[in-house]
């Protein structure tokens, strides 16, 4: 019964949300960009800069790092073999994704 139940919720929720978004053939016009009766006289849509995004994506990893880095102080009082492992071991691998961003030349913002 709980295996039917949440193999059933997820499913009605995803088709519910497919149902209320497809677009409709009606309101099509609405979604098209209006300048006093005339086409647009340049894009709507202004590029968006790829180095600023993954300037945001490498300092989203950093935050994680630092939520990671926190409550090791608290930890180590512990002296539990496991915690320390994988304190390092995610350490470790974000240090070799910063070495790595740094030496591809990600970590320029001006190039």
């Amino acid at each position: 019964m709980k295996l039917m139940t949440m193999i059933l919720i997820p499913t009605m929720i995803t088709l519910i949300s497919l149902m209320i978004s497809l677009k409709s053939l009606k309101n099509s016009e609405k979604l098209s960009p209006f300048e006093c009766g005339f086409d647009p006289f340049s894009l709507s849509r202004v590029p968006f800069s790829l180095k600023f995004f993954l300037i945001a994506v490498i300092f989203l990893i950093f935050d994680i790092e630092i939520v990671v880095i926190l409550p090791f102080p608290l930890l180590s009082f512990n002296k539990n073999l496991s915690f320390l492992m994988s304190f390092t071991i995610i350490n470790i691998l974000i240090s070799w994704g910063l070495i790595y961003e740094w030496n591809k030349g990600m970590m320029d913002w001006l190039k």
